[in-house]
């Protein structure tokens, strides 16, 4: 699974008191981050803003850390062969299976006080089973395809074949049954509007984390306090509030001015404004610079019958000079993508195809491809239609949005119209892209996991549909056969060097027929107060705030 990270500004907001009540004021921290979530729902939609705030809410039953290994959080052990949690077995169709048992912490418990149990594993399996409540990850429930209840702590799954991360539940979470049960099966497919993560989140039978969420202020602020139900480490803050400020320039203001207290690298200033921050204030803060798994790329409409050409995906690469976007507005911090394979993970191949910036080259293949250039300086086809690509990316995100005017401006040499129209990212990710409105290119990031397969965001069955609830993100709706293959192969070759290898074969795919286009691979810059510690950001799809509880004022 990846998570789309928008560049939006969600601030937590905290009380800025007077030096004498220091104590008082160290109850509640405030944080900005640069989204709004368009649900809390764990297994709706994903988006990195929703990733951040359940954070601090839920705990997945297992997760990669700080260190990119997988661990748990939900669960009291890894399951694996070597300790007969995992057993290989034949499914009754005769195939390669294995059933993978997870048994539950003893003290986990819902808001309410309800324990947290295989129950709620259970209908949270029953309800991805059905695709039209149009949860995520829908692979993942196609292949497990039985669920039995031990006993109240223990779950155990059976896959119908056997793949390198079947310890991970990857986004198989736990949803509190006692609430949501009934809801879900009144009507699947209208389940999404109807969940009380909808109509009601501050229930505190919603959340299992170290806090829990009090109030909400649509499109403007999530306030979260502590958790009483909660049996882990006692979290540093009682409070934590959480609102938006989609523009960063008004963001790194609201620091500033002593109305936040840190900004959060997932989701917060862009590296070129974060590096200027640190050099005018960087005494009142630290800056930490994390590398990542986070691919910033155009994302083009294969439906578009101008951009389903190979060819001109390929003038819109090779007119774009990354390299030296990456120089000027990033101080070269951010390594140029030639696919979504990050150099950070072992599986990255070194030698993959790269189309460096070539304007003439760029000419060529346009003119092949039919499009001539005009006395006006646009192209046309022999329709005398002109060569105009609507481009699209996350309003009030201003490096974003200077990296739009440069785009346009390269375009513009190789006689490509751009026209931009931005949205807010709840709009952009939670109508436009994932109901596959857009028509042209849309500029955002994917952030994934360690060796995380993009099955969800390149396989041809997972391109959001109707009949399907809008579930999938492949929104670029690209169809390849031999990657579907890929994709399958992938996670079923346990040899890791013959997994490395279909690896490499679909990374030359995707540098071939470019998807998307690859732009760079980010560097978040997290803005911490000096008097905070214990912050570690993943540098991948988990984010910082699932260990929130370790955090500590100095």
């Amino acid at each position: 699974m990846n998570v789309a990270a928008c560049s939006r500004s969600l601030v937590i907001v905290g009380m800025v008191a007077a030096a004498p009540a220091l104590a008082q004021q160290r109850e509640q921290l405030t944080i900005g981050i640069t989204q709004y979530p368009a649900t809390l729902h764990p297994n709706i939609e994903s988006m990195a803003a929703k990733s951040y705030v359940l954070g601090f809410t839920r705990r997945p039953l297992t997760v990669y850390d700080q260190d990119w290994r997988l661990t748990c959080l939900g669960c009291e052990t890894l399951p694996s062969l070597e300790n007969g949690l995992a057993e290989r077995e034949t499914t009754p169709d005769g195939k390669d299976g294995i059933r993978v048992t997870w048994r539950l912490r003893e003290d986990w418990r819902w808001g309410d006080g309800t324990p947290v149990s295989a129950e709620d594993l259970l209908f949270a399996w029953r309800a991805g089973r059905d695709f039209s409540t149009g949860f995520g990850g829908s692979e993942f429930y196609r292949t497990a395809y039985e669920a039995i209840v031990v006993d109240p702590r223990t779950i155990t799954l059976r896959f119908d074949r056997v793949t390198f991360e079947y310890a991970s539940a990857g986004d198989w979470q736990p949803l509190p049954a006692h609430i949501e049960r009934s809801r879900w099966e009144q009507e699947p497919r209208s389940y999404r509007t109807r969940s009380a993560y909808e109509t009601e989140p501050t229930n505190p039978g919603l959340w299992n984390g170290p806090y829990r969420v009090a109030s909400v202020q649509p499109g403007a602020g999530i306030t979260l306090e502590r958790n009483d139900a909660w049996n882990g480490p006692a979290p540093a803050f009682r409070r934590i509030a959480v609102r938006t400020v989609e523009n960063t320039a008004a963001l790194e203001a609201q620091l500033l001015a002593g109305q936040l207290d840190m900004i959060a690298g997932e989701l917060g200033l862009p590296l070129d404004q974060a590096a200027a921050l640190e050099r005018r204030a960087r005494n009142r803060f630290r800056v930490h610079y994390k590398p990542g798994l986070i691919y910033e790329h155009l994302d083009v409409n294969h439906d578009t019958p101008m951009l389903a050409d190979r060819r001109l995906r390929q003038a819109l690469i090779l007119s774009l000079d990354r390299a030296q976007i990456v120089q000027r507005l990033f101080g070269g911090r951010q390594p140029v993508a030639h696919t979504n394979v990050n150099p950070l993970d072992w599986v990255h191949d070194n030698d993959v195809r790269q189309w460096p910036f070539d304007l003439a080259r760029a000419g060529a293949v346009l003119d092949e491809a039919g499009w001539r250039m005009a006395p006006d300086g646009i192209r046309r086809n022999e329709a005398g239609e002109r060569l105009t690509i609507e481009l699209m990316t996350t309003a009030g995100n201003r490096s974003r949005e200077a990296v739009q005017q440069v785009v346009q401006g390269m375009w513009r040499q190789a006689g490509i119209e751009a026209r931009i129209r931005n949205e807010p990212p709840r709009v952009l990710f939670g109508e436009t892209l994932s109901k596959r409105r857009f028509t042209g290119a849309v500029m955002f990031a994917w952030i994934s996991a360690p060796e995380s397969v993009p099955r969800t965001t390149l396989h041809s069955d997972e391109i959001p549909r109707p009949e399907r609830n809008w579930s999938g993100q492949n929104y670029t709706g690209f169809r390849n056969a031999e990657v579907d293959a890929l994709l399958q192969a992938i996670p079923i070759e346990l040899d890791r060097e013959k997994r490395r290898a279909l690896w490499h074969r679909l990374q030359a795919i995707y540098a071939e027929e470019l998807p998307a286009i690859p732009l760079w691979f980010r560097a978040d810059a997290h803005v911490w107060p000096t008097w905070l510690d214990g912050v570690r950001p993943t540098g991948h799809l988990a984010p910082s705030s699932l260990w929130a509880e370790e955090w500590r004022v100095r």
